[in-house]
Formats: structure tokens, C-alpha cells, sequence
């Protein structure tokens, strides 16, 4: 419910709320200026309100564009993650969010530049269509003052001028084209498809951001839009000589005979965006330092379906279940780094990934990794641990597809825990579901299952942990194969004692049969998996939960990963 989302995200919605409330007075205080202010009185006599659409959304561009490096800077993050670990882990747990809030902050980038870009098409067109007027209106008379010196208002000073021209052959017009493109392509090659299939696509499209901010700092020098100077507004103000623009005499001695002077608005993007980019440099930099660090390859297993599993070594590496490292391999590229959640418990000596073929970076990886070891480099860990887990009398675990990968490290970090009678441990029974579309993806996962199975089952303790495996795309080999072993101890798909389930799981029958044996248990849900089954976890849990508050109660947990 939306009561129970806030309590959890307090800290997001508060961010959110002031990013909003920002944004809104930002733009809202600029209109109102843009639109009233006596200084632009002129301005406006020639643009209208389009002024004021562009200048406000000028500004939450600005805004935004600070913003947007603060949530990719992961060393900053892990900074201020380590120095509030006193605080509740909730807090601590939104700072994961991150990637959410950039992407928040790069479409509301995307909605200003189309407002910004659509009223300065109005402008340019009302400025062309005022150098063309001949009819002694104000907006005429403004246009023309050009020809008397550097006192124009009007950045067009020819009759042969088009709006495409300006857009090419000015500062302003080239750079914001530009910036807009690059905008343009950063956003459409970082959808979910591409990036899970052409992460090389997105990973060096990214990188125009570069382009964007250098694009955006040069952007407005030029100083097209201008506004009265204040001398002149003290000498002919506005609301008292405009009349007397239109109707000059030859020998005029009225006060207001005097022509207005107009000066530029100053180029001001780059005071916003100095501290973020100054930020992000010291961010890369430390990445860099810390790719340096050697790491050292202990193990290298090939598992079936071209499934990559290796175990490393690297000093002073620290990790927490549910982290994620960042890995590159220099003799593939040197400038592509790719996230692997990572597969090892923080009671073993060694850290490990598992890395599936899943596009050519990790194709090449693979083919590299079966020829010889190169050299990698290593950044991380990241991201808050999952550390909830833990704190659970009886856990509901559901791994879709991929996201099984941070379940690897917290099976076997509860096994450690409950083997070594760990006190932080409150965890008594551990149900675990895998949804998985094909047999092949099954391999690796099965061994460390495999291998759970037996040390629970040598320990005496093989009820600890129950799991479900179900297969969701299956055919009819597989289906004849079933049907032919269907007596035997062992599973025909998984070599495993519980057997698969073919299609996908019963969620009430089975929320109902965890709500049976654990009549009194408070019972944590942790999915890593896609929305849709998100929305159905949490649905079930607020079905399967008693009012008694001494009776079962279900908690969903979704990770962030």
C-alpha cells in the first residue's frame, strides 16, 4: 500500500518532493520574471511570453544539469553509504535508488530541452518576422536600431535570413543542436533491450555526455537574448518613452528622444554545473587509482551454456551480500567497464562473478578466458548489502532468470552463518523459488545447490532449506524426458532431490502452505526479478497476512540490484 511505501521510502519521496518543488519554483519565479520585469519590457515587445517559456526552462536545464553526474559518481555514494552507517539501513538502502533518480532527472532533461528548444523557434521566428516589418510598430522600430551602432535588441539584422540559418551558424544555434542530439542519443540507446543486449551500444553512447556539457557551458556566450541595461532603463524608462519610439521627431527634445541601450544576459550554465563536473573527475580519477590495484584470478570454471564463473583475489576487498563489482579486461577494451553482481559469501576467501554470454564484450571475455588468463581490473564493491535477509525468522527467496546471481551469495552466506551459530542469524527455515525459462541456465546454479543440499543433509539439517525450481519455457523433449524418469530420486532437468515444476508457480497455494507451517512466523519476501512479479509478490502478502498481530505476518523486500 501506499501508506507502507512511505514508510519504507521516506527518504526517497523526500528527495523526490524537493527535486519537484524545486523544479517547480525554479521555473515558476523565471516565467513570472521573464514575463513582468520591466528590463525585458522591449524584449517582450518583440517575442511575447515565449521569452519567458525559454528562460524558465533555461534555468531548470541548468538545474538538472547539476544533477544529473551526482547519482553516477559510485565512489561518492559508497562515501556517504560508509559515513552514515550509524544511520537505519533504510536510509542507507535508498542511496541504491540512484540509477532511479538519474533517470528521473535525464527525462526531465529531455521534457525542458523540447520546451526550451520549441520556444526558441518562436523566438527566432519573431525575430525574423520583426526585421521584416516595415510597418513602424514597436517590434519594427526595435529591430531596426542595428543600423545606429551596438545598441541592437534584435540578433537578426538581416531581411535574408531564415531560422535554419540562425540554428546552424550561431553559437547558440549550433551548440544547442548539437546538445540536443547528443540528449537524443544518450537517452534512446539507454533503454532496458539495449543495454541488456548492446551494453557497448549504451556503454559509448553514455559517454556524449561530454559533448552535452561542453555544449552547455558554450551555449549561451554569445548572448543572443538581451534586455534593457540599467542606465538606460534610470535614463528612458520603458512604461514611460515606448510610445515615443514609434512616433520620433526630427528635433525631438523630450527626455525620452534618447534611444534605449541593451545589454546580454550573461552566460551563467557553467556556475551550475562546475561543482558536479569538478566532482565527477575526482570520481574518475579514483576509479582509475583503484584499477590499478591488482587483482589476482585464483580459479577460472567454464559451466555449461557458456556460463564464465572466477574467483579472485584482491587486497583489502570487502564485500557484503548483495554488492556488485565493476569489471575490466584491458586486452578487450580499456575503456568498457560492465557490473556483475557478485556470487560469493563474505565468509569465503575469495570474491567471485559468474558471467553468461550475453553480448560481444562477454562473448570475447569468454573465448579470451579459455585460451589464457589476462590481466583485469576490478572497481567495488557497490550497493548496500542484503543484510534484511538475515533478520527473518523464515525467509521467502524468488530468483527470476539473471536475477537468481545475488541469491548465490546469500544461500551460502545463511549456510555459513547457521553452520558457524551465528547470532545475528535469526533465520530457521529458508524457502527458495527459481523461475527460469530454459534447462540451460540451470547448470551453475544447480551445482552450488548441488553442494548445499549435501552439506545440509551431512549436517542433519536438510529440511533448513526448501526450494522450487520452475521451468517457465520448456518443449517437448524435455517433456518426454520427464514423463520417461518420473519415478526416479533425483530430477531429469536439474540432477537435483526436489524436482522442477513445469510452468509457473501457484502464488496463493504457495503463500498459503508457507502461512500453514509457520502460523506464528514473521516471514520475509525478497525478490530479485522483474515489476510484474513484483506487483503479484506484494499482492500476496497483504492477502496472506494475518490482522492478528500475534499470528503470520508477510514483508516484500524487492532488491535493487
Amino acid at each position: 500500500t501506499m501508506g507502507n511505501w512511505l514508510v519504507n521510502h521516506w527518504f526517497s519521496a523526500a528527495v523526490l518532493a524537493a527535486w519537484l518543488g524545486i523544479n517547480i519554483f525554479l521555473f515558476t519565479y523565471y516565467f513570472l520574471f521573464f514575463d513582468r520585469d520591466e528590463q525585458y519590457f522591449y524584449t517582450r515587445a518583440i517575442l511575447g511570453s515565449a521569452l519567458a517559456w525559454a528562460r524558465a526552462s533555461a534555468k531548470c536545464l541548468n538545474f538538472n544539469s547539476l544533477l544529473i553526474l551526482l547519482p553516477v559518481c559510485r565512489n561518492l555514494l559508497s562515501f556517504l553509504r560508509g559515513t552514515c552507517s550509524c544511520c537505519r539501513r533504510t536510509l542507507r538502502k535508498q542511496l541504491d535508488h540512484n540509477l532511479t533518480f538519474h533517470k528521473l532527472v535525464a527525462y526531465a532533461l529531455a521534457l525542458l530541452t523540447a520546451v526550451h528548444t520549441i520556444a526558441h523557434l518562436f523566438n527566432l521566428e519573431r525575430y525574423n518576422h520583426s526585421q521584416q516589418a516595415t510597418d513602424g510598430s514597436l517590434p519594427a522600430v526595435l529591430s531596426k536600431m542595428h543600423l545606429q551602432g551596438s545598441k541592437w535588441l534584435n540578433p537578426i539584422h538581416s531581411n535574408q535570413t531564415t531560422v535554419e540559418y540562425v540554428a546552424f551558424t550561431t553559437i547558440p544555434g549550433l551548440t544547442g543542436v548539437i546538445i540536443t542530439l547528443a540528449l537524443i542519443l544518450m537517452v534512446t540507446s539507454s533503454t532496458e533491450f539495449i543495454r541488456r543486449n548492446y551494453f557497448e551500444l549504451f556503454w559509448y553512447t553514455h559517454h556524449l555526455f561530454l559533448v552535452y556539457f561542453a555544449g552547455l557551458v558554450i551555449h549561451g556566450i554569445a548572448g543572443l537574448v538581451r534586455g534593457q541595461t540599467e542606465q538606460s532603463m534610470a535614463e528612458v524608462h520603458p512604461y514611460h518613452c515606448a510610445e515615443y519610439l514609434t512616433q520620433q521627431e526630427q528635433n525631438c527634445t523630450h527626455k525620452c528622444c534618447k534611444d534605449p541601450e541593451f545589454g546580454s544576459i550573461p552566460a551563467e550554465s557553467w556556475k551550475w554545473v562546475l561543482a558536479p563536473i569538478i566532482l565527477y573527475v575526482f570520481e574518475r580519477i579514483l576509479r582509475v587509482w583503484r584499477a590499478q590495484q591488482k587483482v589476482v584470478v585464483t580459479k577460472v570454471v567454464m559451466h555449461p551454456a557458456r556460463v564464465l564463473e572466477l574467483q579472485m583475489q584482491k587486497k583489502g576487498f570487502c564485500m557484503e551480500v548483495g554488492q556488485y563489482i565493476f569489471v575490466n579486461c584491458p586486452a578487450i577494451s580499456p575503456l568498457e567497464w560492465h557490473p556483475f553482481t557478485l556470487t560469493s559469501a563474505p565468509e569465503e576467501d575469495f570474491f567471485s562473478i559468474h558471467i553468461r554470454a550475453a553480448g560481444d564484450w562477454t562473448e570475447r571475455l569468454i573465448d579470451t578466458f579459455q585460451l589464457e588468463i589476462p590481466r583485469i581490473e576490478v572497481d567495488g564493491p557497490f550497493g548496500t548489502a542484503s543484510e534484511d535477509v538475515f533478520q527473518y525468522e523464515v525467509a521467502m527467496l524468488v530468483g527470476a532468470g539473471i536475477g537468481v546471481t545475488p541469491f548465490a551469495s546469500i544461500l551460502k552466506s545463511i549456510w555459513y552463518k547457521f553452520q558457524q551459530a551465528d547470532q545475528t542469524l535469526k533465520t530457521k527455515k529458508i524457502y527458495f523459488y527459481w523461475l527460469c525459462r530454459d534447462t540451460g541456465a540451470f547448470a551453475w546454479f544447480n551445482d552450488l545447490l548441488a553442494s548445499l543440499e549435501q552439506k545440509m543433509a551431512e549436517s542433519g539439517k536438510a529440511d533448513f532449506l526448501t526450494y522450487r525450481l520452475f521451468l517457465t519455457g520448456w518443449d517437448t523433449s524435455i517433456a518426454n524426458n520427464v514423463a520417461l524418469h518420473f519415478d526416479t530420486a533425483t530430477d531429469t532437468v536439474t540432477g537435483l532431490r526436489h524436482k522442477t515444476i513445469f510452468g509457473r508457480p501457484m502464488w496463493n497455494m504457495e503463500f498459503a502452505a508457507v502461512a500453514a507451517a509457520h502460523p506464528r512466523s514473521v516471514v520475509g519476501v525478497f525478490l530479485c526479478g522483474p515489476e510484474a512479479l513484483a506487483k503479484s509478490l506484494q499482492k500476496c502478502c497483504h492477502q496472506h497476512s494475518s490482522l492478528d498481530p500475534r499470528k503470520v505476518k508477510f514483508y516484500f523486500n524487492k532488491e535493487n540490484f
